[in-house]
């Protein structure tokens, strides 16, 4: 068993006031808790793991190239690894989420997105 902190855990920001923490960072599933600032959109991305969104306060928006969903408390969404994506939070507050990756991708995912400059992860 491995227990993870959250107080302790691994953090950065994408972007101003978009944070990350690093629950699970294994090769065959990895947690990121996220804070998404107030009207705030992803890049839109991609990566080969599957995800599975949770919404755990305010509402996410998440735009693929056929659909748009409003996600409310408690709502989750899965989206299939390379299906490209938007996540926007639509609220004046900030909305809290969890991402969860099968397999495992790289917590510093945004940091080496941003560096490379492509919407590939």
């Amino acid at each position: 068993m491995k227990v993870i902190r959250f107080k302790s855990a691994e953090t950065y920001e994408p972007e101003k006031n978009w944070k990350r923490t690093s629950l699970c960072n294994q090769k065959d599933i990895s947690i990121e808790h996220f804070i998404k600032p107030p009207k705030h959109a992803s890049p839109r991305h991609d990566h080969p793991n599957a995800q599975v969104l949770v919404v755990l306060e305010g509402k996410l928006s998440i735009t693929t190239d056929d659909d748009e969903q409003v996600l409310g408390e408690g709502d989750a969404v899965y989206i299939p690894g390379g299906q490209s994506h938007i996540v926007t939070n639509p609220l004046d507050v900030p909305s809290v989420g969890l991402d969860i990756f099968v397999p495992g991708r790289s917590f510093d995912f945004w940091l080496k997105r941003k560096s490379a400059g492509t919407s590939k992860g």
